[in-house]
């Protein structure tokens, strides 16, 4: 069954003011972003150069400013000859992106950055700090195709795919900002990746995948982050995470479930029209299975929608029908309501009692910090607008 038919029949969204498709495939006919170093692997870099009669030797000292020193000034890069520096850094690092604003919250520890792409695209991403780690979440397309109506993303449908580069370029500005102390807590560096900003991962495969296998490519190849530290989140596009089950990279799955019936989830997740929950979640074992990763389960908590005890019940049944070996730890997020939605979060004695169902069946719960919520830089809430 391919992942990339034509638009599904439109869905109401929140308001029920417009109808939502779901998209799996970006317009055609955009531009694409500038080639960077980040897009390609090393010998391609060395081979660039080459064939634009630059010497190969100087891909290794650009990837090393980049990924290891975190310079993304050319006058700093003092090993590259005067006459040739400007003609590298066209080649290889031109710029991708422009910070429009940046936004701030708790004591400046969460900073959310809107970003211009080449072409007038805008993207967000969120730098969390927490004691003992440091936290990118990343967008990996412009807007969202997945229609889920109660998050803000896809509300504006899909715009384009993000390039390898767009992607990793996210995290290297957060590890920039980190390096000069521009983020409270001293100087420091990025030690988890969540693609759960903007888009749908998996619908972006080819360039999500060169971003993990560049920031997890040892340096200055990469920025040589351990693949456990990355989580790849997905709605459920099950042949992707079957592909990504064989690519041998033991990266982190988040399924975003958000119900265990189809009934519901086709209206919560439209993509659940074409991928059950069965299927859905078997493919998400199997990644369990095959990778030995703890798959995590997100689960968005909505008043009176999907956060009845009987539908806890229902979870953990539906999670326990493949074994309790330990594959599966369930992320509740309390829902970050986003504006003229009927969406709101659970009452706080229904979330204890949905935790308590879903413990009570051995399944671990734990409960999202919703860290950004003032700054609409939580889950869900990513619109980037200006």
């Amino acid at each position: 069954m391919s992942d990339a038919p034509s638009p599904d029949a439109p869905t109401a969204d929140a308001a029920g003011a417009k109808p939502l498709q779901l998209v799996f495939d970006e317009p055609r006919g955009r531009k694409k972003p500038p080639r960077h170093l980040a897009d390609l692997t090393a010998a391609e870099r060395t081979a660039l150069l080459t064939e634009q009669g630059l010497p190969g030797f100087r891909a290794k000292q650009l990837s090393t400013h980049y990924f290891s020193r975190l310079v993304d000034d050319p006058a700093e890069m003092t090993d590259l000859p005067a006459a040739q520096r400007d003609e590298l850094v066209a080649a290889l690092l031109p710029n991708l992106m422009t910070p429009i604003r940046t936004m701030e919250a708790d004591k400046g520890t969460t900073r959310k950055t809107l970003w211009r792409l080449f072409d007038g695209a805008l993207v967000e991403s969120v730098l969390m700090r927490y004691p003992g780690r440091v936290t990118m979440c990343v967008s990996s397309q412009a807007g969202c195709g997945m229609a889920c109506p109660f998050c803000a993303t896809g509300q504006g449908g899909l715009q384009r795919n993000m390039s390898t580069a767009e992607i990793v370029e996210q995290v290297l500005a957060g590890a920039r900002s980190l390096a000069r102390d521009e983020v409270p807590g001293g100087p420091g560096r990025v030690s988890n990746v969540v693609f759960m900003g903007m888009g749908e991962p998996l619908a972006n495969y080819k360039a999500v995948i060169g971003a993990v296998r560049r920031l997890t490519d040892p340096a200055p190849d990469g920025l040589g982050m351990s693949a456990r530290g990355i989580t790849v989140s997905t709605v459920g596009l099950v042949p992707r995470i079957n592909q990504l089950t064989e690519e041998g990279i033991p990266v982190t799955l988040a399924l975003s479930l958000h119900a265990p019936d189809d009934e519901l989830r086709n209206e919560l997740v439209p993509i659940n029209t074409r991928y059950s929950v069965a299927e859905t979640v078997e493919a998400a074992w199997n990644y369990a299975r095959v990778t030995k990763r703890r798959v995590s389960i997100e689960y968005a908590m909505m008043r009176g929608i999907n956060d009845q005890a009987w539908r806890a019940d229902l979870l953990g049944d539906v999670l326990n029908s493949y074994g309790d070996w330990g594959w599966v730890h369930v992320n509740l997020i309390p829902l970050n309501p986003t504006p003229g939605s009927k969406w709101t979060a659970s009452d706080p004695a229904d979330e204890r009692e949905f935790v308590r169902r879903l413990e009570a069946k051995g399944i671990p719960t734990t409960v999202r910090d919703t860290r950004g919520s003032e700054i609409d830089g939580a889950c869900g809430q990513l619109a980037a607008t200006e």
